[in-house]
């Protein structure tokens, strides 16, 4: 990311969406690992900063803004003032979040995926999220393996994800996780 501002910016995010994840104890870090996810699959998929940019705020902010409608509303509002740059810069987010509130009500056998008009940061944040969702064990089910919950992930190409977006997790997860964080 650019300027200082907006590694600030980013550092609040990061610290809200801990605190409101902190009520679920099963989800504790989802968001931001999502966001690490996201945003290294986005740059390996050529995605410009400001698309990487716009999809990391979207995967902290995905789990609250597809609940709470009225965060999105905030984020996407047409601001004129000078003074509230911070919901300006975040109204690129917040269309990803909007988008991606439908993605499994729009995805399916009836559709193909490669010819539905959705952006490449919703289809990206759809399998970062089903990936990191896999991993983390619910009350119906254990945890998947990271590499279970990538032949997972895979089973679904072309159908439920876009197949260029789990081409980028394929490359992205064989990587050590330590990798993960961009930053």
């Amino acid at each position: 990311m650019g300027s200082p501002s907006n590694g600030r910016r980013l550092a609040t995010l990061e610290v809200l969406t801990l605190h409101i994840e902190s009520a679920e104890r099963h989800q504790e870090g989802h968001s931001n690992r999502v966001a690490d996810l996201a945003a290294a699959m986005g740059k390996e998929l050529k995605l410009t900063e400001t698309e990487v940019e716009n999809l990391r705020i979207a995967a902290l902010l995905h789990e609250v803004g597809t609940v709470d409608q009225r965060l999105l509303r905030l984020l996407s509002r047409s601001i004129t003032d000078e003074t509230v740059t911070v919901a300006r810069a975040l109204r690129g987010a917040a269309q990803i979040i909007a988008e991606y509130a439908h993605y499994y009500e729009i995805v399916g056998d009836d559709w193909d995926i490669e010819a539905l008009p959705i952006p490449l940061t919703v289809k990206v944040l759809a399998v970062a999220d089903a990936f990191e969702t896999l991993q983390m064990a619910t009350p119906v089910r254990p945890a998947f393996t990271r590499w279970s919950a990538l032949e997972e992930v895979e089973k679904g190409a072309g159908k439920t994800f876009a197949r260029e977006a789990v081409r980028g997790l394929r490359i992205i997860a064989g990587r050590p996780e330590k990798e993960l964080r961009v930053g």
